[in-house]
This record gives C-alpha cells, sequence and structure tokens, in this order.
C-alpha cells in the first residue's frame, strides 16, 4: 500500500507540474502545423481534445499528459518485474518522471511520448509472457510513426541473441514495412553531427545522468545479464551514432527509447552500491545526491525558464524562445478588440489561429517599422525584460 501511495504521489506530482507548464507557455510553429495542417494519430489527439474542452494550451496537451502518466504506470509495473527492492523501484519511477526530455515530449505536440507508451506497452506485454498482445501492440506500432524502425532492429537483435525466432520473423516483417512505408534516410556527407547528438542526449537525461546511461549500458554489455530493456536502448543509442556521423538526426526518433533504460540504471547503480560495506559507500551517495540534484536543476529550468530572459543579453538566443510570444500576442490583440490582423510572418500568423486571431482585417503587424508615424507598439515582457517588439498600423 505505501509503495502504490508513492506511485500516486508521483503522478499527482508530475500530472500537476505539466499542467502548470501548459499556462506558461505558447503553442509553436511546428504544434501549430500538425493541428492545423496534420493528418496522422497526433492531430486526431489534439483536436479532438480541443473540440471537447474548448481550444486552449491546456486541452491541446492533456492528450499527451495523459500518455506520460500511463507511461509512468507502465515502467513501475515493468520494474516490478526485476528490481526486487520497493525503494529501487520508487526511485526508477521518479527519475524517468524528471527526465527534462521526457517531460519535453511529454508537455509537446509530437509523437515522442507514444512512441514512449506504446514501447513500455509491448515491453510489458512482452515479458509478462502475453505474446499475441504483445505482437499485436508491434504491428499497431508500424501505423503510429516511422521512428518504430528502430525499435524494430533492437528487438531484432534480441529475437536473434534470445533465439526467439517468432519476434525474429515479425520483426523483420515490420522493419521491411516500415522502410517500405516510410523510408529512412541514411545519405548525405560526414558532417560531425555526432557531438551534436551527444549533447542531445544530454539535454534529454541532463548532463551527469547521461554519462551514468552509458557507464550503466557498457557495464551491462561487458558483466550482467541483458535483459529486453537493454537492447531496446542501447541498439537505439547505437544507431543514431552512427547515422550521426553522416547526418543531422531528429532525436525523438531515438530518444524514446533510450529513456527506457532508467530501471536498469537504477539497478546496476543499487547492485554496486550495496555490495559495499557502508564505510565505504560515501562516494556512491556523493554521486547519487549530486545527479539527483542536477537532474531537478535541469527539469525545474525547463518548466520555469521565463525568467531566464532577464538576464539575457539576446532574448531570441532562449532555448524556449519558439514557445513563448504567441499566447501574449494574442491577448494584447483582444484586448484591443482585434481578432483579425494581416501579417508577413507565416509562421507568427499559424500560430495566432490556434487564439483566435485570423488574417485579414483593417489591422497590420509588422516586426519593423514600415513607416515613422501612425502605428502602436506592442512589447512582449517577461521579468521587465523586452523580449520581442511588434509593430500594429491601422487602415480603418
Amino acid at each position: 500500500m505505501r509503495e502504490r501511495l508513492f506511485l500516486l504521489l508521483i503522478l499527482v506530482l508530475s500530472g500537476i507540474l505539466l499542467s502548470f507548464a501548459t499556462q506558461s507557455i505558447s503553442i509553436s510553429y511546428d504544434e501549430a502545423n500538425i493541428f492545423f495542417n496534420g493528418n496522422g494519430f497526433i492531430h486526431y489527439l489534439a483536436v479532438y481534445s480541443t473540440q471537447f474542452l474548448g481550444q486552449n494550451d491546456f486541452a491541446l496537451r492533456l492528450p499527451f499528459i495523459l500518455f506520460h502518466l500511463a507511461s509512468i504506470v507502465l515502467l513501475y509495473k515493468i520494474g516490478k518485474l526485476f528490481l526486487k527492492k520497493r525503494v529501487d523501484r520508487i526511485i526508477s519511477i521518479a527519475i524517468y518522471a524528471l527526465l527534462p526530455g521526457v517531460n519535453g515530449v511529454a508537455l509537446l505536440v509530437n509523437n515522442g511520448i507514444i512512441v514512449i507508451f506504446f514501447s513500455l506497452l509491448f515491453t510489458y506485454l512482452y515479458l509478462k509472457e502475453y505474446k499475441v498482445a504483445s505482437h499485436l501492440v508491434l504491428i499497431v506500432c508500424l501505423f503510429i510513426d516511422n521512428s518504430f524502425a528502430i525499435f524494430y532492429i533492437a528487438l531484432f537483435a534480441y529475437a536473434i541473441m534470445k533465439r526467439k525466432t517468432d519476434l525474429l520473423i515479425l520483426t523483420l516483417i515490420l522493419f521491411s514495412a516500415s522502410m517500405y512505408l516510410y523510408g529512412f534516410d541514411t545519405g548525405g556527407k560526414p558532417k560531425g553531427y555526432f557531438v551534436d547528438t551527444l549533447g542531445v542526449y544530454a539535454i534529454v537525461f541532463s548532463p551527469l545522468l547521461f554519462l551514468y546511461f552509458v557507464y550503466a549500458m557498457y557495464r551491462i554489455l561487458i558483466k550482467e545479464e541483458k535483459n529486453l530493456l537493454w537492447y531496446i536502448s542501447f541498439f537505439s543509442l547505437v544507431v543514431s551514432l552512427l547515422l550521426s556521423l553522416r547526418q543531422r538526426l531528429l532525436l525523438e526518433d531515438f530518444a524514446p527509447f533510450v529513456v527506457l533504460s532508467v530501471p536498469l540504471m537504477v539497478k546496476v547503480f543499487f547492485n554496486s552500491y550495496r555490495v559495499r560495506l557502508p564505510a565505504f559507500r560515501k562516494l556512491h551517495t556523493f554521486f547519487f545526491i549530486t545527479v539527483l540534484v542536477f537532474l531537478v536543476a535541469n527539469t525545474m529550468l525547463s518548466f520555469f525558464h521565463k525568467p531566464l530572459y532577464a538576464f539575457m543579453n539576446e532574448p531570441s538566443k532562449h532555448f524556449a524562445i519558439n514557445y513563448d510570444i504567441a499566447k501574449e500576442l494574442a491577448d494584447a490583440l483582444k484586448s484591443k478588440g482585434i481578432t483579425k490582423v494581416m501579417m508577413k510572418d507565416d509562421k507568427m500568423a499559424l500560430r495566432l489561429k490556434f487564439y483566435q486571431i485570423e488574417r485579414g482585417g483593417n489591422y497590420k503587424l509588422s516586426l519593423q517599422k514600415e513607416i515613422e508615424e501612425g502605428y502602436e507598439q506592442i512589447n512582449i515582457t517577461y521579468y521587465g525584460k523586452v523580449v520581442k517588439t511588434f509593430y500594429l498600423y491601422s487602415f480603418k
């Protein structure tokens, strides 16, 4: 009962934090493009949610938050299969819930959290030996997202090593089908994106935790039993790093599979920690606390990012600039009774459309002064710092 209460507490806190974050960011251009012009699974998720709850940021992001919470439950159930101690399982899901990359895909309109959920669903069903159900999930994955091609490669390697003939045949067929339906670009000349890829992984995990992830994968490779989660995480990492030698990758194609390794990292750490006498655990304790502090700091920074604008000379270089401004600009226009505006910036126009600011009318919005008189200046300000300035012209 105590363990379930901790699980519930993590779910509640994660849900509250993500729900709060929906009110502090604006829809990005990529999200608006999916919402208005998409035709995939996540498009219909977002559209149906806003039709039911109203066209607002919370309704837009709610389906992805719910998938995130369901993923935490699945990871907890998977952890129960090979993490013997209750504290290990709780720490595992707590770390997962704190990962900056996981919170990012849980908050934004993208396929990442859907991929994580179905990967975990297959893993749980397969480990519980629900063979038919797990195979059906794999087939469904083919029609959800092209990134599952990497998942099929990892499962194919697992099937070869563990001599799982049925899984081997199925993943080979599904991988071939994925290549036929979506393709996979491996062209291009070497351009040195390997370091960039490592940097993105460090952001997904937080830098220190990523280093430990690499260590844990290596330690399991040479010393410990390699289970299904290891094959998924390890081969996703290796394939992404190899491909990054030739081209810039979309990390959402790989990162969702790598973060499934959290229970493995917890297991490796506590196996090493508990074989030592208490007097020789100080270094491990220090490392654990340091990693946790940096993890929490990185996560909180991603949620409470707006105060950083106050310390930046060039706000346009803020890491979250693409997820800010639009909502505040729409509110400023509505406060003036404006619901239609002409502008050259197609991307901002599509973002404003979500907030019921259409194109047209008797007003023009510009980032530049077009004439010296007859305009109204709209400043988007965070914590006393002007982040963006717009010029509003009236043609009445």
